[in-house]
């Protein structure tokens, strides 16, 4: 079968999170992704977090399905190299700060004329233009500027951030999405577009209404800890063997299976239950009814009992629980790659599954430069052109 993106070449510049996860999702899919990293400093991520016998193992996921070759954008004729490269390019993805491209003569008006047909993706901390566009920007920050933090955490506690890259995780999905719009549009118009996203803003996008509730009422949403102020309950609760269970009552019925469940009736019968506002406001007598209830069991009886009732309930899992569960794998959530580097190394696998050509993990993330010779040789270039450009310093 013939991958979805099969034969559209992808041209990825981008560092750390968000700008490569994007064209990881492409790579997926059938895209041929070639990772552009300079000479001496390359992609930080292949440093970041835990590594094994010295191989960088979040580079991995985010290498995954990619080509890789080094070369110096700064030096005009690594810029010249590149515009080679992009002249039967369909997607190139970049997350340098606003104005840097544009001073190495490669923003968009050069290489356009070079390939009319070339998809943009420019990812910033702020987007392309505004009184913030040329602040360095990361997702973190996008975390604190969207409302997310200040809306998540206890109560009386400070705002709150993930202790994982959340907002470029969310930019990352946009960001394929939007280069799929516009893929798209070049099919029927024959002609590329920018694609201008800022990290503030798909997070912001993913907080459902405060802004429409501010307007309209006047409304901030506060820290609610893992409460709601639309139903309850809904939290997590402790089981005898010290696990945690989580519980959600978004339905009417939901709500009325578990508070029987935990032998409260008669909870139903009150005015205010009939209502997710009503019971959000009596959270705290919901809540102790069935955390007094999960609290006298081990978590396995609770989630027994819950799917026997009908009720929505989940375990809270950390890593080694995901590994062992069986729905995870009759999904086939996580594969087992093969890795030069690792022998095998297990990951994510693609987030969806297509039923006529899914997407598919071919390998996990290359060394630096590993491509080099063959992506710029199959543009020309000769053994002894490579040679003198990584004795300047351009590859």
């Amino acid at each position: 079968m013939t991958a979805p993106l099969a034969g559209v070449k992808v041209v990825d510049l981008a560092t750390l999170f968000a700008g490569p996860l994007a064209a990881a999702f492409l790579g997926d899919f059938g895209a041929d992704v070639i990772k552009v990293e300079h000479p001496v400093k390359p992609d930080p991520s292949r440093g970041h977090g835990p590594a094994k016998d010295g191989v960088g193992l979040w580079w991995k996921v985010l290498g995954r399905n990619k080509r890789t070759v080094t070369l110096n954008l700064s030096d005009p004729d690594g810029a010249a190299l590149l515009r080679r490269l992009l002249a039967d390019a369909d997607v190139l993805v970049e997350n340098f700060r606003p104005g840097t491209l544009e001073r190495w003569g490669l923003g968009p008006a050069e290489l356009h004329e070079v390939n009319p047909r070339l998809v943009i993706a420019r990812i910033s901390g702020f987007g392309q233009v505004g009184p913030y566009a040329r602040r360095p920007g990361f997702g973190t920050l996008a975390e604190a500027m969207s409302g997310f933090a200040a809306a998540t955490g206890e109560p009386d506690g400070p705002p709150t951030l993930p202790p994982f890259g959340l907002a470029d995780s969310v930019t990352a999905l946009a960001a394929a999405y939007a280069v799929m719009l516009a893929l798209r549009s070049r099919d029927a118009t024959g002609t590329g577009q920018v694609v201008d996203l800022a990290i503030i803003e798909p997070i912001m996008a993913m907080l459902g209404p405060q802004i429409t509730w501010y307007d309209q009422l006047g409304y901030i949403q506060p820290r609610l800890g893992n409460r709601s102020n639309n139903n309850a309950p809904r939290n997590t609760y402790r089981c005898a063997d010290g696990r945690w269970v989580a519980v959600s009552t978004s339905a009417q019925s939901i709500a009325e299976r578990v508070l029987r469940l935990v032998g409260r009736p008669e909870l139903i019968e009150e005015p205010w239950f009939a209502t997710g506002s009503g019971r959000a406001a009596h959270a705290d007598e919901l809540d102790a009814a069935v955390s007094a209830w999960v609290a006298q069991r081990d978590r396995d009886e609770v989630v027994a009992a819950f799917e026997e009732a009908q009720a929505a309930v989940a375990p809270v899992y950390d890593v080694r629980d995901i590994l062992a569960d069986p729905q995870y794998a009759a999904l086939g959530t996580v594969r087992t790659v093969p890795d030069e580097d690792l022998g095998e190394v297990r990951m994510q696998n693609v987030p969806f599954r297509l039923s006529g050509t899914p997407g598919e993990i071919r390998h996990a993330g290359r060394g630096h430069g590993q491509d080099t010779d063959a992506v710029f040789g199959a543009l020309g270039l000769t053994a002894e052109e490579l040679t003198t450009l990584r004795e300047r310093g351009l590859v």
